[in-house]
């Protein structure tokens, strides 16, 4: 059922804060690439859940209910899956910022609400029509200009963003599910407290000695995710989901200039190309969503007027 739009709603709010997002976001990932190149990703992932985890234990406490009332979920497995997911995107896609850069890798990771619109239908039972299937087809031609499977140098590592962006569309479409029954948070407690259950034994596999300049890094990483995911619970806190939700493709131009300036990547006028294909099928996607969720909320009006 569709929720009414709160008296203090936002929208213009709201767009800051998620600009303010994607900027965190991007900064952010400049420094997990920078980071990856000389330490262990699993090292670092487990670091991060770790402080993710010693947040989502202080909120639950906080919370109404306490931690007794975040564990209780109605779907564990689920939940589980989700840090399964989430995990392993994670580390995929640092992997991929070394592999073939920055703009590359969100050139193709940013056709995931196009993934995740596509395999609504499947798992979720939801309606998608015609011009929403038309968009998902033209986002994902975007895609293949994108990695361009003509050209000489294609390598595995093309398609690890699209793998990336899969796993982030099978990890958000088991929060909307899980929204259901579990409140935003139980998901935020398992996610992060099995995240990190899940991480250590690898990220202790692959501990090493880290350079006190690496140390400040990744504590800067620990403190971008947590402004960023403040920022993004604010932006969704003053404003309802389809107002801000369009703004999340700030993140690909501000990665950009964040791998143009920082590592010297480039924009290759196919990627360019093909990201704003994927971004005007995933633009037009967000919009027919909202059209259809607000023809749903709105009441019948009757055929006969008195």
């Amino acid at each position: 059922m569709s929720q009414p739009k709160s008296p203090a709603s936002d929208p213009r709010a709201g767009m800051f804060y998620m600009i303010a997002t994607c900027a965190v976001f991007a900064v952010q990932d400049g420094v997990s690439r920078h980071v990856a190149e000389s330490v262990s990703v699993y090292m670092v992932v487990m670091l991060r859940f770790w402080f993710f985890a010693a947040l989502a234990i202080m909120w639950a406490a906080r919370s109404a209910g306490g931690l007794a009332a975040a564990t209780r979920t109605a779907f564990p497995k689920l939940q589980a899956l989700r840090a399964v997911l989430l995990i392993s995107e994670i580390c995929l896609i640092m992997f991929s910022f070394v592999g073939i850069g920055l703009i590359a890798t969100h050139a193709v990771f940013i056709c995931y609400p196009l993934i995740i619109a596509a395999l609504s239908v499947p798992f979720l039972g939801e309606r998608v029509g015609w011009r929403r299937w038309s968009a998902i087809i033209v986002g994902f031609v975007g895609v293949l200009v994108i990695i361009n499977p003509g050209a000489s140098v294609l390598t595995p590592w093309t398609l690890v963003p699209l793998a990336c962006a899969t796993l982030f569309a099978g990890y958000s479409l088991l929060t909307r599910y899980v929204a259901r029954k579990d409140s935003a948070n139980v998901s935020f407690f398992w996610t992060g407290v099995f995240g990190a259950i899940l991480i250590t034994p690898l990220g202790l596999w692959h501990w090493q000695a880290i350079a006190p300049a690496d140390a400040g890094w990744i504590g800067a990483l620990c403190l971008l995710a947590i402004t960023g995911n403040w920022l993004l619970i604010k932006a969704y806190e003053v404003a309802d989901a389809s107002s801000v939700q369009p703004f999340t493709y700030f993140q690909f131009p501000f990665v950009s200039a964040v791998g143009l300036l920082v590592f010297g990547e480039a924009l290759s006028i196919n990627l360019v190309i093909g990201a704003t294909i994927v971004m005007a099928a995933g633009l037009f996607t967000l919009w027919r969503e909202r059209v259809k969720r607000v023809t749903a909320a709105e009441p019948a009006v009757p055929a006969d007027r008195p």
